[in-house]
């Protein structure tokens, strides 16, 4: 997932491109319909060395289609044994289609070419991004919508529960010899790689206890009772504020993975996000109640604290451990500049919030162990890049 490594890649198609784009798509779409149909005005949409995206509108057409239309094309197929983001993105968008209108988490489906590597979506128009909304200057819209985006999670969980066979099916059918959770990939690394990399560029070494906590908490990543479907990158830049509620945008890394991973982005914001900002005090836990009003509809269990809690912070805890082997230097290299062409808040910042955090959390939960390395990793970024990244700024629109 390179959001987790720096800014996002935004790539403009070249003109060829979009001509190809179009028309691929006016022939997809008239074998769908049998009938003649011209496509005009393309308005790119910012894909990424992936795909091509960009927003048509139907010039021409016998039959009732969407007056506009969101083309996403890919490029080649990635070398065997990769995960192909079209696939991904075909698969996911056929299972929400199947879903009746009220319950889709992202957009209709409206007709695919697998040979072409081509999807045409239904637009869910112009409205602003969760993104758009954090930066701007309005703090009642910004805490509407980050309520509305956790009602949308919850949403997403319970409607997609038990459908683990079919996106297995629909992967098969679009190509996918296989899926897997980018994120659950990149923690069992880090589980074996951070150790030594944390005494190398820290000096911390950390205790059997939290080695045993983390492989406990890594049971998450495997077959649990409470596993459903995840867009995987869940940020407020692929999450669209719409009339309806919250509508979720990119499924290139979709997966089904344990609801608790997903839950964990309502406590401390965005974990896999290269750019992490502070919520208000107590809007995360109302974030936490909204998303857990919808999960209780399939597991009741999750209303107990009992249950929930002890899944949450094994949740952070992988996601802190995660993320700190994302940013921390790597591949022999002892001081590396991982704040290099970081917008603030710098990384450096990000994980001593989200180490500080997991101290108190880990503490309040009575581990010791776990609250005392992240206290000494707090201490070793502070002696590092000095005491100012102890202050992670809210969101613009809560200043």
């Amino acid at each position: 997932m390179e959001i987790t490594t720096g800014p996002p890649e935004v790539r403009v198609p070249a003109s060829a491109e979009v001509t190809d784009t179009i028309g691929t798509a006016e022939a997809v779409l008239t074998r769908r319909t049998g009938a003649s149909v011209r496509l005009a005005d393309p308005e790119d949409l910012g894909g990424s060395g992936r795909s091509v995206v960009m927003r048509v509108r139907v010039a021409e057409t016998p039959f009732e289609l969407p007056r506009t239309l969101v083309i996403k094309h890919y490029g080649s197929v990635p070398d065997e044994g990769c995960s192909d983001p079209f696939a991904h993105e075909a698969a996911s968008c056929q299972l929400a289609t199947a879903l009746p209108p009220e319950l889709r988490v992202g957009p209709e489906l409206i007709a695919q070419d697998i040979e072409q590597r081509l999807l045409v979506l239904e637009d869910l128009g112009r409205g602003a991004t969760l993104a758009d909304v954090l930066f701007g200057d309005d703090p009642k819209a910004a805490e509407r919508s980050m309520l509305a985006w956790a009602r949308a999670l919850g949403r997403l969980h319970t409607s997609m529960a038990g459908r683990e066979a079919d996106f297995d099916a629909l992967m098969r059918r679009v190509g996918g010899d296989s899926w897997a959770d980018p994120v659950a990939v990149d923690i069992r690394r880090s589980l074996s790689e951070l150790p030594e990399l944390l005494e190398r560029t820290l000096g911390v070494s950390p205790a059997e206890e939290v080695r045993e906590r983390l492989s406990a908490a890594s049971g998450l990543l495997g077959s649990t009772k409470y596993r459903s479907f995840s867009p995987s990158d869940i940020c407020p830049d692929n999450s669209l504020v719409t009339g309806n509620g919250v509508r979720f945008l990119d499924f290139e890394w979709a997966c089904v993975r344990d609801v608790a991973l997903d839950a964990a982005y309502l406590l401390f914001p965005f974990p896999s996000s290269w750019c992490s900002y502070a919520l208000p005090e107590g809007m995360a836990e109302n974030m936490l109640a909204t998303w857990r009003s919808e999960v209780v509809e399939v597991w009741s269990d999750l209303d107990d604290d009992a249950v929930l809690r002890p899944r949450l912070l094994d949740a952070q805890l992988l996601w802190v451990w995660v993320s700190t082997w994302w940013f921390l230097p790597r591949d022999g290299q002892s001081d590396g500049p991982i704040d290099a062409h970081m917008p603030s808040p710098r990384r450096s910042t990000a994980l001593a919030d989200r180490w500080r955090r997991l101290g108190e959390d880990a503490r309040s939960a009575g581990l010791s162990e776990v609250a005392e390395c992240a206290d000494r990793v707090v201490r070793a970024l502070v002696e590092r890049f000095g005491s100012e990244i102890l202050e992670l700024r809210p969101y613009p629109a809560f200043r």
